[in-house]
């Protein structure tokens, strides 16, 4: 859905409104500060068209920021710090080289941007229906209030709910004081009942490319009534803040509801379905296709899809796309001989979903890739969505590179020397079966020293993904950028910029796994067994090999299906929901809903921050348990006319001084 430009309506009611700890460095933000709105804004049907404008268009003020993902990843099984990281990435990690606090970006999260758009929420519910606006399209100003007030319960516990003019009441005169209401209060005043509202009252299908639908609503409905059973259950007694009693018996009834709510969604698709491979649910060529139920949108070619800011030289804020800056190591650090004898590089920085511009923050962990992880040989053996989420070969594009003397190579030396030509492969991470057939070190460059070996007859230079390290590792191919508007050499002015993909933020796929986990929590193995087994058999299948560049015949459903275990646990499911949402920040969520987040995260390997460091360093992580709730940022604390001792309270325990 394209979006005009529009200035966001903020909320007044809390301080945080003048809070976006995701611009980049040097900005700041375009809203001006007020003491006051006019709320006859809404009292048009124009204004209320226009705030449901941006209700869409504040998704792009977290949903492809690269601050951001690193919250939902780093510290996590999925993700570490890696070799370029500043402080952001590295609080995050939790493993002594940072610390998380309220004044970094870690606590920012959304927090700022969600509570402005949650008083624009509040401004077209109570103006809509006297402006003569039907239900259906009030229906999404409820879906976005309670999917903001889901992603801030989940991060920072209680929340207020008002905002200065009274609970889920539109304010329009800045308050300098808050109170925080419990988590049980916040589910089940706003967001079970709004997406309820939603689910009834939204339409099948979207009145435009991009906008909320029942079935959009019954996915976060299903997701919000699970993550609250969990809650209730508490099975680790992880703490919550503000303190309040759970009724851990009322826990069995939210995983029936989120079981029966996900169900309804699979078994009434409306639009929605899953794509035939799961290539086909992330290249860029299917964007927005028809598993995607919500995304932040981007437009190369309008200049108000990025919020007006165009697609110049990156800025590292939002509302760019940037995020695949980060999980992208610096291979074009890479060198070989050309055929003039001189040392180029072979792989360029290109507007290529595989490649783009390189900045080595976020690094996988090597734990996955190796036996009993998520990605253990077996699995790649079967699994396409191995093939289909890492970039694991990288093919020569010298011919794009601005030098001349680069251009005019006709080859360079690969393994085992071997004459490798334009758009062939010549390094490659390969399984740890096949690392034990690799000499090292052999590589290629000015020293020979890059970490990359030779397998005999081979042309292209290898490293088993047994010795990722923080410097060298495969790329995120899901979220990589890509441009229909390419220069002729591929190299366009926008190779170091935001992607004008747009983020996925929903997928019809994870109500699988949504019913799949309430069913385990409900004793329903066999039903848990099926829903997997329908994402795990579509894993089967091939018909594109992303990292061969070639296309295939695939089918290994029957082995998909017949490795599923007998009996479906939630470390089970926590590993599907891996393999099939890898890096797309849905994991800090995960752990935390289920609590296995220390369990599962508090120790990991990788090797150090050079080409040549093979070795695995054994890191250990101090996840306490009142971590599973990040800290309110300082700045809400700081713009609060309150008592020393009542800004105390209102931060979460674990955080204060």
């Amino acid at each position: 859905m394209k979006t005009k430009s529009i200035k966001y309506i903020l909320a007044a009611g809390l301080v945080c409104c003048g809070l976006n700890t995701f611009t980049s460095c040097s900005s700041i933000l375009d809203e001006q500060p007020r003491s006051s709105f006019d709320p006859s804004y809404f009292n048009t049907k124009g204004g209320i068209e226009g705030g449901l404008t941006s209700l869409y268009a504040h998704l792009r003020y977290f949903y492809g920021n690269g601050y951001y993902l690193n919250t939902l990843e780093t510290g996590t099984d999925e993700y570490t710090y890696a070799e370029s990281a500043d402080g952001n990435f590295k609080d995050a990690d939790l493993s002594g080289v940072g610390q998380v606090t309220p004044t970094g970006t870690v606590a920012g999260g959304a927090w700022g941007t969600l509570f402005a758009n949650i008083n624009t929420c509040n401004g077209i519910i109570e103006n809509g229906e006297a402006a003569g606006m039907d239900a259906a399209l009030l229906a999404e100003a409820y879906f976005f209030r309670a999917f903001d007030y889901f992603i801030l319960v989940q991060t920072y516990g209680g929340v207020p709910l008002d905002l200065g003019a009274g609970e889920l009441k539109f304010n329009t005169t800045t308050t300098r004081t808050s109170v925080r209401n419990t988590v049980p209060e916040v589910y089940t005043k706003c967001i079970l009942p709004d997406l309820e509202k939603a689910v009834n009252e939204l339409p099948d299908n979207p009145r435009l490319t991009g906008t909320a639908t029942k079935n959009l609503a019954r996915l976060y409905l299903s997701k919000a009534y699970l993550t609250y059973a969990w809650w209730l259950e508490n099975p680790n007694n992880i703490p919550t803040y503000p303190e309040t009693t759970r009724d851990a018996g009322q826990a069995q009834s939210y995983f029936q509801k989120a079981y029966d709510t996900a169900k309804s969604a699979i078994d009434n698709p409306g639009p929605y379905g899953l794509q035939p491979t799961f290539y086909d649910v992330n290249v860029a060529t299917n964007d927005r296709n028809k598993e995607i139920m919500l995304y932040a949108d981007h437009d190369e070619d309008e200049k108000y899809g990025n919020g007006g800011q165009g697609y110049g030289y990156g800025s590292g804020g939002s509302p760019d796309n940037f995020a695949y800056w980060m999980t992208t190591w610096n291979y074009t650090q890479l060198q070989a001989k050309g055929s003039s004898g001189a040392f180029i590089d072979p792989v360029q920085r290109a507007t290529d979903q595989k490649l783009g511009r390189p900045w080595t923050r976020m690094a996988p962990i090597a734990d996955n890739f190796m036996a009993g992880g998520v990605w253990e040989d077996a699995v790649k053996a079967i699994d396409s969505r191995y093939d289909a989420t890492f970039t694991l070969r990288y093919y020569t594009n010298w011919k794009k590179a601005g030098d001349q003397k680069a251009k005019d190579n006709d080859w360079v030396e690969g393994a085992n020397g071997i004459h490798v030509g334009p758009n062939e492969a010549i390094f490659s991470f390969v399984s740890e079966a096949e690392d034990a057939t690799i000499t090292y070190p052999a590589g290629t460059g000015k020293d020979g020293k890059y970490g990359f070996g030779e397998i005999a007859g081979r042309s292209d230079f290898v490293r088993g993904v047994n010795h990722i390290s923080r410097k060298c590792y495969p790329i995120n191919w899901k979220i990589g950028i890509a441009r229909s508007d390419v220069a002729a050499n591929g190299f366009n002015y926008d190779v170091n910029g935001g992607s004008p993909r747009p983020w996925v933020v929903a997928k019809f796929s994870e109500l699988y796994l949504i019913a799949a986990e309430a069913a385990v929590k409900l004793g329903k193995n066999a039903d848990a067994k099926t829903l997997v087994n329908v994402l795990r058999a579509r894993a089967g299948k091939m018909t594109y090999s992303n990292n061969d560049n070639e296309t295939v015949s695939v089918d290994k459903s029957a082995e998909m299906v017949a490795a599923t275990p007998d009996v479906i646990d939630i470390d089970f499911i926590l590993d599907e929901r891996s393999r099939e949402f890898w890096g797309e920040g849905y994991r800090w969520f995960d752990l935390v809903r289920t609590q296995t987040w220390g369990e599962r995260a508090s120790v990991y390997h990788i090797a150090g921050n050079g080409f040549t460091d093979m070795e695995l360093q054994t890191v250990t992580r101090d996840i306490p348990a009142g971590y599973y709730i990040r800290p309110i940022p300082q700045g809400q604390l700081d713009g609060m006319e309150m008592t020393p001792e009542e800004k105390t309270n209102y931060q979460n325990p674990a955080y204060r001084n």
